[in-house]
């Protein structure tokens, strides 16, 4: 790849910025952020929610002129090679790179739009952007009534935060257990039971069926956002004269929990609308090769837009991954993305109610002929647990006690035998 070569990347998340990183220097690279924020690590939201860190922490490494913030590109012109923007500018491109991340999913519950609208009640967030974590953060306040809706990583994460700012916290999950995607039962019980000692009311197999929302008197504006100069505004933290606010949620059974905040928690689901248009391919996500090519060979496609051999992964290890193989790729170098095989970790609480820190990775659900071996401790709150398959480590789950999850995803990752399964167990097991 040439200097006069024009690189476009549409996404200015963890994705697209690490791949302008790589190719600094080889290209002219530009990339389009939607958002106005310093680029961010949304990873550690429901930490600056907890109010254990400050936003500007969650800062990326400064991207450079390279990075255009607060531009949304609306059209791709495949012929003309252009990406046209809301702003009315017009970026050329000898290669396109789709990085456009993912949105929360918005499940269908009676009350939450009203007829052809599309602004959320007052008091209701999504739990995906910095936007969506400052304005929930400033709604939040000790005795503040929440409920989490959905009970996935994202659901649990927002949970523990909002107790620790002392709201009252319910969560609502409609599968068996926390978690379950990663977790098995026990692992499930034990978070369940952390939770609880927060102070979380957790409800599962419990379906949301819709909101109690009444009109909503204005409240005072939020404090400023996160912005690198200056002070701006975090929309949505104000309820315009008339507005909708949420009071309560209703359940599948009737019963009704009284709600100031709710929390959208439900999953993300993969942004394919601009590669739609496009007539690119797509299914769950961009349909990508392992050049991390769609259907169109000047187009890419990274992170968690990105659908390749089935898998849409919705995390920042595959992210990252992703990126430095397509750096390589651009750049002339022998490179293929074979797929990521992603390690969960979770840290929950704090020094102050005590933390449980959590790992899960590959398979934790044994098939029938599958070995499994257990190590559970009551008193320390502590609970290891890995499945071997011919011979193979294929997945496991720890919680309470991390010390050889590096040891146990090295042997998962290298699929090496396993010799010593205890000793990988114990906690001198990555020594």
């Amino acid at each position: 790849m040439t200097s006069n070569q024009r690189v476009v990347v549409i996404g200015g998340g963890l994705a697209g910025l690490r791949l302008a990183a790589r190719l600094t220097g080889g290209a002219t690279v530009t990339v389009l952020g939607e958002e106005p924020h310093v680029p961010y690590n949304r990873v550690l939201l429901a930490e600056v929610l907890a109010g254990r860190y400050a936003p500007e922490v969650t800062a990326l490494p400064a991207p450079g002129p390279a990075l255009r913030r607060g531009v949304r590109a609306v059209r791709i012109d495949r012929a003309d090679r252009t990406v046209r923007c809301d702003d009315g500018t017009v970026a050329e491109y000898d290669t396109l790179v789709l990085a456009t991340g993912s949105n929360a999913v918005l499940p269908p519950l009676r009350g939450l739009f009203e007829p052809e609208g599309r602004d959320l009640p007052d008091g209701v967030h999504a739990f995906r952007t910095m936007d969506d974590c400052l304005a929930l953060s400033a709604a939040v306040r000790p005795g503040v009534r929440a409920v989490v809706i959905g009970g996935g990583l994202l659901g649990v994460s927002a949970a523990r935060a909002l107790a620790a700012r002392g709201a009252v916290v319910v969560l609502a999950q409609q599968g068996e257990r926390l978690m379950e995607r990663q977790l098995d039962t026990e692992a499930s019980a034990l978070l369940a039971a952390h939770l609880t000692s927060l102070g979380v009311e957790i409800h599962t197999e419990c379906r949301v069926r819709g909101l109690v929302t009444s009109a909503a008197p204005p409240r005072d504006p939020a404090p400023p956002a996160f912005e690198e100069r200056g002070p701006g505004r975090s929309p949505g933290n104000g309820a315009a004269p008339g507005q909708r606010r949420v009071t309560g949620v209703e359940l599948a059974d009737g019963y009704r929990l009284e709600a100031d905040l709710v929390v959208l928690a439900c999953g993300v689901r993969p942004r394919t609308g601009l590669a739609k248009a496009a007539g690119l391919e797509t299914r769950r996500g961009i349909v990508v090769d392992d050049h991390l090519r769609t259907s169109d060979r000047r187009i890419h496609a990274i992170g968690d837009c990105a659908e390749h051999a089935g898998q849409v992964y919705g995390l920042a290890g595959p992210a990252l991954e992703q990126a430095d193989a397509l750096a390589a790729v651009l750049t002339g170098t022998p490179a293929r993305y074979t797929g990521t095989r992603a390690l969960t970790r979770l840290t929950l609480g704090g020094a102050e109610t005590g933390s449980l820190d959590l790992a899960a990775f590959g398979e934790t659900t044994p098939r029938p002929g599958d070995d499994v071996v257990r190590l559970a401790d009551a008193t320390r709150r502590t609970y290891r647990k890995v499945v071997v398959r011919d011979d193979r480590l294929v997945g496991g789950v720890l919680l309470g006690e991390l010390s050889t999850v590096g040891a146990l995803a090295r042997t998962w990752e290298g699929g090496e035998s396993p010799h010593d399964l205890f000793h990988l167990l114990t906690d001198d097991g990555g020594h």
